[in-house]
């Protein structure tokens, strides 16, 4: 095709060039700078792809925000595949890369014990034995593994001691939640389907030569709910909790309260299989109600192919609404929660919808990118198969990632190619999470992408907003406080925001929460309800500031985290 941009461009007259300005959409007040090679974080995922097309190839894979040495600074955690057996041809391992507090990363991964050989997928981090230091499931094809932190910059494979042994299984997302409320952090885990390399399945699209096969052509399996006893073991109680489901093929998970009873419930995305919804009972057990809650299927009935999702009060109504990627013509649901126990897909009335059509998205987040006081959304994007565009000529393998900027009354618009060219190039995306690693208030996002780099993008604000974080310690409460409810008052207005582990595809953001204020100075007052049911406020917080709370002991302002 003629590139005719030269063209209209000279046909634009004076008067025109002076309206132009006020026909475009406005500037989204923020650049995500990439910032990935000055950072010093040098990453290659590896797949383990060798030609033989196995199932696990085309899903990884995940990363992690979090504060492993305890120093205030957001450190990052890249999961990493292998070589399958017999083709080996390099050696790969988990990073970890530790915070120099400049701008730039050091990696740590040999120093920290972590240079380990696993064909991993997920990340799950929490301090599960409420010493301070938070630790971390790494899911893996196979055995998964828990690795704790010693709080002296290093971790130990506690898998066998723990009692997670000797289950291998193709995992993919997993967090921490109290889901009986007894202060210790219990274990969810996604499995995806029955698969081995020696099972492997033959798929073919024109008969003769292999393909990776859909999720169809596997039976799927149960996700798996592991209680802390407290002694550094985990009881499994998949089966009497109400969470064993064999027909499932997980790929996403999140915690919620859909109900706000004050006990966190489980959202599980299916690929090919109806969603489940996860209702926590409060006496141990969950009964699953996603039909009832409309997110079971579509809105024209139809099981889609759930990736990621995520859990946020987009609207500011104190409900919590959900976002799940999906597969390419599917589109991403955007869900609002109607207030009554279930909720209602707005994607393609929000502007989210269409968009994302021909689209196949992995890793999603919600986050206040702007500080305006309203949830964004953020989606890491790429295909499975590396051919699609010969078989689709509208879909590539890469795609760029897509920005959602939340502009009140249900309404977003993508934005994605106004903050930034390095973010919207597109890539082959998996794997989204979001934390200040600078301090500066705002989110910065890291993308991981299947068989290829990381990607971090430093968020630098221009409008001026300002933010309020908020740290949350439990005392009572399990310590990392997961599950507990932020909520902020100023001007009529409310925001909330819940302290998770888990969401986003096979990844963890950081736990401090963010508030943006757009302007204000201050914010009336922050109520917290504790994982355990107790509720703190505190009046009159100054914007600009961070404050870690402890619970039972009061708020105090802090340097930065």
């Amino acid at each position: 095709m003629r590139d005719t941009t030269s063209v209209a461009s000279a046909l634009i007259l004076p008067w025109e060039l002076l309206a132009q300005p006020f026909a475009q959409a406005a500037s989204p007040g923020f650049q995500l700078v990439d910032v990935t090679g000055s950072s010093g974080i040098q990453f290659q995922h590896n797949s383990g792809a060798y030609g033989g097309k196995l199932l696990p190839e085309t899903l990884g894979s995940g990363c992690a925000f979090l504060d492993y040495d305890g120093d205030g600074w957001q450190d990052i955690l890249l999961i990493n595949g292998m070589d399958w057996p017999g083709h080996n041809h390099q050696r790969s391992t988990l990073q970890l890369y530790r915070n120099n507090r400049d701008g730039t990363f050091t990696d740590v991964t040999h120093k920290a014990g972590l240079d380990i050989e696993m064909y991993g997928m997920g990340v799950a981090v929490g301090d599960y034995n409420n010493d301070g230091f938070p630790d971390i499931l790494v899911t893996c094809v196979g055995q998964n593994r828990l690795f704790k932190n010693t709080g002296k910059g290093t971790f130990i494979d506690v898998t066998r001691k723990s009692g997670l042994d000797g289950r291998h299984a193709f995992s993919t997302s997993a967090l921490w939640l109290d889901f009986d409320r007894d202060g210790l952090l219990d274990l969810f885990i996604c499995n995806y389907v029955k698969w081995s390399s020696e099972h492997d399945v033959f798929c073919s699209l024109d008969g003769k030569h292999k393909s990776y096969c859909t999720p169809e052509a596997y039976r799927g399996e149960t996700c798996w709910l592991f209680r802390n006893r407290g002694d550094g073991t985990f009881e499994d109680v998949t089966a009497k909790s109400g969470v064993f489901d064999s027909s499932s093929k997980s790929l996403g998970v999140a915690m919620l309260d859909y109900d706000q009873d004050g006990w966190p419930d489980l959202l599980v995305a299916n690929d090919t299989q109806p969603n489940k919804l996860y209702r926590n009972l409060r006496n141990g057990t969950f009964k699953e109600v996603a039909v009832e809650a409309g997110l079971a299927f579509s809105a024209d009935g139809k099981a889609r192919a759930g990736m990621g999702v995520d859990i946020g009060d987009f609207e500011n109504s104190g409900a919590a609404g959900i976002t799940i990627t999906n597969f390419d013509n599917e589109m991403i649901g955007l869900y609002r929660n109607l207030g009554n126990g279930s909720y209602e897909d707005i994607a393609v009335p929000s502007g989210v919808g269409l968009p994302s059509k021909n689209t196949l998205g992995f890793g999603c987040v919600f986050l206040d990118a702007d500080l305006d006081g309203n949830l964004d959304l953020v989606v890491a994007n790429g295909h499975i198969d590396e051919t699609v565009r010969n078989i689709r000529g509208n879909v590539g393998y890469a795609q760029p990632p897509q920005l959602f900027l939340n502009e009140g009354k249900r309404q977003f618009r993508d934005v994605s190619a106004d903050v930034g060219n390095e973010f919207h190039q597109a890539k082959v995306g998996r794997g989204l999470a979001y934390g200040d690693f600078d301090r500066d208030g705002d989110a910065d996002i890291l993308i991981t992408t299947n068989n290829g780099p990381a990607c971090l993008y430093r968020n630098d604000q221009h409008s001026g907003n300002k933010s309020i974080r908020f740290r949350l310690i439990g005392t009572q409460s399990n310590r990392d406080a997961i599950g507990a409810m932020v909520r902020i008052y100023h001007e009529g207005t409310i925001q909330s925001r819940m302290v998770k582990s888990g969401s986003s595809y096979l990844s963890q953001s950081e736990l401090p929460v963010t508030f943006g204020l757009g302007k204000r100075d201050k914010i009336e007052r922050v109520v917290i309800q504790w994982p355990n049911g107790k509720i703190e406020e505190y009046k009159n917080l100054a914007a600009g500031k961070s404050y870690e709370c402890i619970e039972a002991k009061g708020i105090t302002p802090s340097a930065g985290f």
